[in-house]
């Protein structure tokens, strides 16, 4: 049975301005929003909508992908345009608007934050985040972050723990690959041992706990960016984004991105007697024609990721041991850009002793370590 869930952002419309009293805001002054088509209520109306009977709302703020999500992957976005539904301003905050966007942020009282995250450290909208928090530390805005919960559940944490030297947009802090942490806990987390020092309020879930992942509570689930269509995809994502790093196809262009991926010249039936089972997960001999990205127009051969038991499913595992077998069967076309080391957060897979086994088992040792320091930052 499904459990009844309020995101931070409906504790917030059900409680009006007594949710911010309770933490000491009792004026939010000029506000700003930055979200995306995530930032809704259980009704499915605007979390934008209801800030404005809040506060005084004077800007709109866009991650990756944009305030409507209507980009692709990299894509440009405005860096400034008016909301047609609501006469605000809106500015880009990733790519080239994000310097201009920042001086607006500076004249604002409070930011809040709206976006549903992932749990995955390679997704970007984290670092949209912690940006704005710093931004907002150097400029004495306040930061508050209407927290949802994280879709593949809060027990686990997983892959590999990344090394500052690979810092970029989609990694920036030496944290596991996947953090088994909500958005506000992350917030929480960095804002103290990066010493960012921002005046930071997280509004938390009602009625979420680590053991749930989405599809446990009663909420609506709505892609989170173009190529992340349901919580199944979120799952395979922590293993398979680091095909983004190779000429192997991710999926993208099909309707299983991260849940399907190939090549024009994988030996499938060879790839699956080397991976052979794998716990919680089925892999099936899949052939796919991308519409665009990699290999667009061409059949790819390759694998499928069917997920029987979450619980037991260890996606980042399994998407290495995925690039380990496609390197050792097709050496020659089995090719990698500089770009997998900053997915990564390492570049140990690349050297020509790396052996897959021992190093998963030690990373799992790193990851378990960074994961018991995080639990002083757990708000569930």
């Amino acid at each position: 049975m499904k459990k009844i869930v309020y995101c931070g952002a409906d504790v917030l419309a059900r409680d009006g301005s007594a949710a911010l009293r309770k933490y000491g805001i009792a004026d939010p002054g000029r506000c700003g929003l930055i979200t995306n088509p995530t930032g809704v209520l259980r009704n499915m109306s605007s979390t934008v909508d209801m800030l404005r009977q809040v506060c005084d709302l004077q800007a709109l703020f866009g991650p990756e992908h944009g305030v409507r999500g209507d980009a692709q992957a990299g894509g440009e976005v405005d860096s400034f345009y008016t909301d047609p539904a609501t006469g605000l301003p809106v500015y880009s905050y990733y790519g080239k608007g994000l310097a201009d966007a920042a001086k607006i942020m500076a004249g604002l009282d409070t930011v809040f934050f709206d976006i549903q995250d992932i749990g995955a450290r390679f997704y970007t909208y984290q670092y949209t985040m912690t940006d704005a928090m710093i931004h907002c530390a150097a400029s004495g805005v306040r930061f508050v972050v209407l927290d949802r919960p994280n879709p593949i559940g809060g027990t686990k944490a997983e892959g590999t723990i990344l090394q500052r030297q690979f810092s970029t947009f989609v990694g920036r802090y030496p944290t596991a690959t996947r953090s088994g942490l909500t958005v506000g806990e992350f917030a929480c987390l960095i804002n103290e041992t990066e010493k960012i020092g921002c005046a930071l309020t997280v509004i938390p879930c009602e009625g979420w706990s680590r053991d749930m992942d989405f599809d446990d509570t009663d909420l609506c689930f709505i892609q989170p960016s173009p190529n992340l269509p349901s919580v199944d995809t979120a799952y395979s994502y922590i293993g398979t984004c680091i095909f983004e790093g190779t000429n192997i196809s991710e999926g993208r262009g099909t309707t299983k991105p991260f849940e399907v991926i190939g090549a024009p010249w994988v030996d499938v039936r060879a790839l699956l007697e080397i991976l052979g089972e794998q716990p919680g997960v089925y892999l099936r001999e899949a052939y796919f024609t991308p519409t665009f990205s990699k290999h667009a127009g061409q059949l790819c051969r390759g694998v499928q990721l069917h997920i029987y038991d979450r619980a037991a499913y260890c996606p980042f595992t399994v998407g290495l041991r995925l690039f380990c077998a496609l390197r050792r069967l097709h050496p020659a076309e089995t090719q990698t850009r500089s770009f997998i080391t900053n997915l990564l957060g390492t570049d140990d897979v690349l050297r020509p002793d790396f052996e897959p086994e021992a190093y998963i088992v030690r990373e799992a040792e790193k990851v378990a370590a960074w994961q018991e320091m995080t639990k002083a930052y757990y708000l569930y």
